[in-house]
């Protein structure tokens, strides 16, 4: 067995979104993770991932038969440029405008857009201004 690498430890472990068209969805994501720099991972017969996100078709194994409804998660992106560019991406690619890039009241420095995927998932980037992280992920090996 090869020597796999893993990156964790930006917020959540993993998300699984079951959707109705996997094809529809992995041009969409593949083009929004680019915009963010986030390499895909890899394919499968059903299913597809990059870093912490799984996306598998309805008819998956893994999906169990059943969609699992609208959610929400956020990229994270490193400053503002790189959110305009996933908003750009997500609409070039099936997204649907939820929320064009600009500040939040959230807290100061918040700049997102958001976005709704080919299955109505709200998805979003989101820069938090000035930052330092002491890593930048976590790298598991096996």
């Amino acid at each position: 067995m090869e020597t796999q690498s893993l990156h964790r430890g930006r917020l959540f472990d993993h998300v699984q979104l079951v959707v109705r068209d996997l094809a529809a969805s992995q041009a969409f994501y593949a083009a929004v993770l680019d915009s963010l720099g986030v390499p895909m991972g890899g394919t499968g017969d059903g299913y597809f991932w990059a870093d912490e996100l799984f996306v598998t078709g309805v008819d998956s194994p893994a999906a169990l038969g059943v969609l699992t409804g609208r959610h929400h998660l956020a990229f994270q992106a490193q400053d503002r440029t790189m959110v305009d560019r996933f908003y750009e991406a997500a609409l070039a690619h099936g997204g649907q405008d939820n929320g064009a890039p600009g500040e939040r009241p959230y807290h100061p420095g918040y700049y997102a857009a958001f976005v709704l995927d080919p299955d109505g998932n709200n998805i979003e980037a989101v820069h938090h201004g000035e930052a330092k992280r002491s890593a930048p992920s976590v790298v598991i090996e096996f």
